[in-house]
């Protein structure tokens, strides 16, 4: 279908790629992966036709259409959401137009967005407008860039299945490694200015690019034994006139020595944000908590806690009411009823990606990110500012002239250079590339205050959760453990209950107490008794705690899941913890 020749890009004294070539065939399956500025955004312009090359050729098979579809900007009109989708199909019949709907419904969209003003939307939902016109078209080769940034957990599963099933070629960029596991048959690196294609997952192609590193490294080591045993041999015998002729004869052997070099080693920076001040054990609850949209009601009578040193990763399809439960809980939106609760020396903080006129336009990179209370040194805030794409001078540059992508970044490491010691995050991982992910979640999983987060990025949410919140229905299901434990309890209870229409037994609620008079006041004697006992349930308390704690860890464990039977007995003893730590607060409480 679409063939690339020694193409060539460069900026400046920048190269790009030099000589780059891939084929593409009907139904291949390419991720394509790389540094960030290794130039996959520009590749895929070049190939969509949006950016010429310096040299070299692309080549499409006559008849083949290509569609293509930016990281953001999404072009904005007063069409409808539906009259931009069906935008290049003219006259279409109803079947066209019913799968325009099924596409945006696929997307997250609503039957009551469809006649919503495409410029009334948010930049996000614009792109996934943008998508969903995209892929009605049906090219024969779709050319897609990082298009996971704007999507939740639904829309995504929706896009893989998708992409899965398409006829023709796709061609996308992404860091995200569940979707390239899931969308790829192949994954094409652009790495020493060339691309290089790797068939099989994205831990093939690591263990490959790894194997191919140590040959190299050892055939580099021979060869430097190589020039070594010939430079002594030169230096032995130069000065010598039986030997002198041999000595020139190695000289120009070792000139002609067409050098093995090395690549540059890849930098893994490791990072770690200041530690929070210690809060109480309680951090954060709701407390029958209500909120709705007009006439819809999201959350009626809601309880909600979380606890110091938790990283808890809310879940849900889209439009559960996973954010507005996490605006609830960061207070930048009140409840219709109910109460909101900080614990004794609790400071918490929200991250949005939408974080409107909280940078000022007028600074540098440097000079915004120093701006937070703390005071950092500069190195220190450069090193983050590199990890999270601020690479050199471009910490210079004026936050006026920022994309939105590089202001959400800088956003992100503003919140993180003065963190509070309960963090709110909502998609903090959306415009990084895998080497800044890697590093947020190791610079998070040390970090000692609480977490909450909502992410599409399941390797996100499975390396640093150890709890995971299932919003649903206005109601929230506790699962510990990541993201795969949480999906194999609904799987076993599926599995075991095919014909069940209720909720697993964690969703039920517990039946509310019965009315009781008021009990005799205590004796002295009653009392001692009564104090001795809270005690001796505040000590259990401290125990059921750090012992899920250690059973959590050990269910986020990815290893864990070779041997089922362990993970069925782990979660098992983890709800008996759970429900031994339920009623020993419960009896704290009514003490």
């Amino acid at each position: 279908m679409v063939t690339l020749r020694n193409v060539c890009k460069s900026f400046g004294e920048q190269a790009l790629f030099e000589g780059a070539c891939l084929q593409i065939n009907q139904g291949d399956r390419f991720v394509l992966v790389g540094a960030n500025g290794s130039g996959k955004s520009t590749l895929l312009r070049i190939m969509a036709g949006q950016e010429e090359a310096d040299g070299g050729e692309i080549t499409f098979r006559r008849g083949v259409t290509a569609g293509y579809l930016p990281q953001e900007n999404a072009p904005v009109s007063e069409r409808t959401v539906l009259e931009t989708v069906l935008s290049d199909h003219d006259g279409h019949d109803a079947r066209t137009e019913a799968r325009a709907k099924a596409v945006l419904m696929g997307l997250g969209f609503k039957t009551s967005d469809f006649n919503r003003g495409l410029d009334s939307l948010s930049g996000g939902w614009a792109m996934r407008a943008a998508m969903a016109k995209l892929l009605l078209s049906r090219p024969d080769l779709i050319l897609l860039d990082e298009p996971t940034n704007h999507l939740d957990i639904d829309a995504l599963f929706w896009l893989q299945k998708h992409l899965q099933s398409c006829r023709g070629a796709v061609f996308v960029v992404s860091h995200e490694r569940g979707f390239i596991n899931a969308v790829g048959k192949a994954v094409a690196s652009l790495q020493d200015r060339a691309v290089k294609v790797y068939h099989g997952d994205y831990e093939h192609y690591l263990a490959e690019r790894e194997a191919q590193h140590g040959r190299l490294l050892a055939a580099w080591k021979r060869q430097q034994d190589e020039i070594a045993a010939m430079q002594d041999f030169i230096d032995r015998n130069r000065a010598r006139v039986s030997t002198a002729s041999r000595a020139q004869s190695m000289i120009k052997r070792l000139d002609r020595l067409e050098r093995i070099e090395l690549p540059p080693d890849a930098k893994t920076v490791k990072i770690k944000f200041p530690q929070p001040s210690r809060a109480a054990v309680r951090v954060l609850s709701l407390k029958k908590v209500a909120k709705s949209y007009g006439e819809v009601r999201v959350y009626e009578g809601l309880d909600f806690e979380l606890e110091r040193g938790w990283k808890v990763a809310l879940v849900g399809h889209n439009g559960a009411g996973k954010s507005t439960l996490m605006k609830l809980l960061a207070g930048v939106l009140a409840p219709d009823a109910g109460a909101r609760t900080l614990g004794d020396g609790v400071r918490a903080g929200y991250y949005s990606q939408h974080r409107e006129g909280q940078l000022n336009p007028e600074k540098t990179v440097l000079q915004e990110a120093q701006s937070v209370g703390r005071l950092n040194a500069e190195l220190f805030t450069r090193t983050v500012l590199g990890t999270f794409l601020f690479p050199g001078d471009t910490v210079f540059k004026k936050v006026g002239i920022l994309s939105g992508g590089e202001k959400s970044r800088l956003a992100l490491v503003k919140f993180l250079l003065d963190p509070p010691n309960v963090l709110l995050l909502d998609e903090p991982t959306t415009h990084l590339d895998m080497t800044s992910v890697e590093a947020l979640i190791d610079a998070l999983s040390e970090f000692e205050g609480t977490i909450c987060c909502i992410s599409h990025d399941l390797y996100f949410v499975n390396r640093l959760a150890d709890h995971v919140a299932h919003v649903d229905a206005g109601k929230v299901t506790w699962y510990p453990g990541n993201y795969e434990y949480f999906k194999r309890r609904q799987a076993q209870w599926h599995e075991e209950n095919p014909q069940a229409v209720d909720l697993p037994p964690e969703e039920k609620k517990a039946p509310a107490p019965l009315a009781q008079a008021p009990p005799a006041k205590p004796s002295a004697k009653d009392e001692r008794k009564a104090a001795k006992r809270r005690a001796k349930l505040e000590d259990e308390v401290l125990r059921l705690h750090e012992r899920l704690e250690a059973l959590a860890t050990q269910l986020g464990d990815p290893a864990l899941y070779s041997d089922y039977a362990k993970v069925q007995a782990l979660g098992a003893e983890m709800e008996q913890v759970q429900a031994g730590l339920k009623a020993a607060e419960e009896e704290i409480g009514r003490a």
